[in-house]
């Protein structure tokens, strides 16, 4: 049976070109990169060269790139690293509430050390208002943490609008673009962010490895501590096949950014059509427009998610955040829309990617809605 995956929101494969760039510096250029000879200054500037690439993509200055294993860490990286002070840690800081783990937990984190955590709220379609944001700051707000593009419904957050709010202030902006960077425009300085999360697995390069941008002057302490790696905020020998591999994958999402956010968008809502049109009582959650183009929260009545899918073999996709997998538990999005219970049982989070193709979105509707019919019949 043909396999066809629609979960590019939990991970994406490596892009072949991406693969070949990371090669020769598992075989060849196996230096360690702070080495002075010929094998280490050939990895350390396959290092910079994959800074300059993810610079280019997010529209920042080469220093302002910092390397990590991926994007949780990323994310801890910037909330602690915020907050953190000599005796510990200390400060209010907001997100909201439809965060990934790699934020909430975080900020959770925070709260038991004796800051203070604010959480925002969304409207129906997981979209947070700047006005409520601004109703929580204080005169002690470090930090605002709130993710570009949500993983579940796709929701595109207003962050220039909530970083417009403290452009007079002290307090930071950083936004977890994890699933935004590669599937629409992420310009650090359009968006006036502070600090932005992004992961290597999300954008066709392989699992362990990412990056935050730090923009320069940005007061930030490292959360470990060893050598002066990565200007001294993130000690560790970097892993140069990875981070090569992580700048191979920015330039081929810069090459096509445009025209694969429209082709995908277009066979994401042929897929939602054809759905629709078969199954009586079909919702999708987030936004029409300002949603992520290649991703598709759609409802299924009178079933469970994971059900459903289970009777849909060889299509691989999920039941929402592949983090909440396995669990019949309502996600944090799904709750923060206000989704009823019994709706939201029904869910299935269907992401599309660059390898989609239209034949696969046919195969795809037929499938689901065949097992749709014969689950409710």
């Amino acid at each position: 049976m043909r396999q066809i995956y629609l979960d590019y929101n939990a991970t994406t494969p490596v892009a072949p070109t991406v693969f070949e760039a990371m090669r020769p510096y598992f075989t060849d250029h196996y230096g360690n990169p702070s080495s002075t000879h010929v094998l280490g200054l050939a990895a350390s500037q396959a290092i910079e060269d994959a800074r300059e690439k993810v610079a280019m993509l997010i529209g920042a200055n080469v220093d302002e790139v910092f390397f990590t294993a991926n994007g949780t860490e990323s994310n801890n990286l910037a909330i602690k690293g915020v907050c953190q002070t000599e005796n510990g840690y200390s400060g209010h800081i907001i997100i909201s509430a439809i965060e990934h783990p790699a934020t909430l937990e975080p900020a959770k984190f925070l709260q038991r050390m004796g800051c203070d955590v604010s959480i925002v709220g969304t409207d129906k379609y997981g979209v947070v208002d700047p006005d409520e944001v601004a109703k929580h700051l204080r005169d002690d707000t470090r930090l605002i943490s709130i993710m570009h593009a949500n993983n579940e419904i796709g929701t595109i957050q207003p962050i220039r609008e909530i970083a417009d709010l403290v452009k007079d202030h002290e307090t930071l902006v950083h936004t977890d673009a994890a699933q935004s960077i590669g599937k629409i425009r992420a310009h650090v300085n359009e968006l006036r962010l502070d600090m932005m999360t992004i992961a290597g697995h999300k954008l066709y390069a392989p699992k362990g490895i990412g990056a935050l941008y730090v923009r320069s002057g940005t007061k930030i302490s490292p959360i470990i501590h060893g050598a002066g790696h990565e200007q001294g905020l993130r000690p560790s020998t970097e892993n140069t096949p990875y981070i090569v591999g992580l700048g191979a994958a920015a330039t081929l999402a810069l090459r096509s950014l445009d025209e694969n956010r429209i082709r995908i968008r277009n066979l994401r809502d042929e897929l939602y059509s054809r759905l629709a049109t078969s199954i009586e009582g079909l919702s999708f959650n987030g936004p029409e427009e300002g949603r992520l183009p290649n991703t598709l929260s759609v409802n299924f009545p009178r079933v469970v998610g994971a059900e459903l899918l289970a009777e849909c073999q060889g299509i691989f996709a999920s039941t929402g955040s592949a983090c909440h997998s396995g669990t019949t538990n309502m996600s944090n999005t799904l709750k923060a829309i206000g989704l009823p219970e019994e709706v939201a049982r029904g869910t299935v989070r269907l992401s599309l990617g660059w390898n989609t193709s239209q034949e696969e979105i046919q195969i795809a509707a037929d499938t689901l809605i065949s097992a749709w019919e014969s689950m409710t019949s």
